[in-house]
């Protein structure tokens, strides 16, 4: 199994991907978060509380996840470009037990998606503190909290990666898998929240389960309050995390299982 993953290892170092995804997690981690925290959410459109509240703390943080498409896409990427390139195919010639294959291959997106998770979590933790310190604004939360919710958040992105994985597997053609993944996760759930009565599902969708994981409830007050429908109950935080973890279990089993039962070329 080790030969595996580190073969898998060499062919994810070998492309450009790794770097762009590094590069994303750093611009969407510390980038975002240090602009939002210069420019103060005090003064968005419309405005949001400050940062020196744990109401408007939040609100900055919880935003990180709303770009949990780039790893989605990214997973979906990884997997879809060996079908569509065809490499797939070698490494079952020269690996004929597909399931040792599939399995280094999950575990070494895994890692990646952790990686991910940790370059974004602690890029924004550096530009949050190093931004409101310059500013001299205090922060609504402690600065152990605040990382708890950076480290949630990173976990939450490893998920999605994996969950990309799982979409890439089972659809195989590159451009509708990824139409499916960024246009569900960008656009599909933020619609599904102002369908009155389809708005309760939310919580138990990957966004709402982790909006519940790092108690960000703006957005969804905010389209409640747009509709004049009633307030959104989040799962509590474990409960978001137990449902993060469910979505990852399906998607490693639809990784593995798929591609099994498939001709690959």
């Amino acid at each position: 199994m080790t030969p595996l993953i580190r073969a898998e290892s060499r062919r994810l170092l070998a492309t450009r991907m790794w770097r762009g995804l590094l590069l994303a997690a750093v611009l969407l981690g510390g980038g975002l978060v240090g602009l939002m925290a210069l420019v103060g959410p005090e003064n968005f459109d419309p405005p949001l509380p400050g940062l020196d509240t744990e109401v408007g703390l939040r609100a900055v943080l919880g935003i990180l996840g709303y770009t949990a498409f780039v790893p989605a896409a990214a997973g979906t990427l990884a997997v879809t470009s060996e079908y569509r390139h065809g490499t797939a195919a070698v490494t079952f010639l020269f690996a004929p037990r597909r399931g040792r294959v599939l399995a280094a291959k999950l575990a070494t997106h895994a890692v990646v998606g952790l990686a991910y998770g940790i370059v974004l979590a602690g890029s924004a933790a550096v530009a949050l503190f190093a931004v409101t310190a310059a500013r001299g604004v205090p922060l609504g939360l402690p600065a152990p909290t605040v990382l708890a919710l950076l480290a949630r958040i990173g976990l939450a992105m490893t998920v999605y990666l994996l969950v990309g994985v799982g979409v890439g597997a089972l659809l195989r053609n590159q451009v509708a898998a990824l139409a499916v993944v960024v246009g569900y996760l960008y656009l599909g759930e933020p619609v599904l929240m102002m369908i009155p009565g389809v708005s309760a599902l939310y919580p138990v969708l990957p966004g709402g389960a982790t909006a519940a994981l790092t108690d960000f409830t703006y957005l969804a007050d905010a389209m409640s309050d747009q509709t004049g429908g009633d307030a959104v109950h989040l799962l509590p935080p474990a409960g978001g995390a137990l449902l993060l973890t469910a979505y990852a279990l399906v998607a490693a089993a639809v990784a593995v299982i798929v591609p099994m039962r498939r001709d690959v070329t």
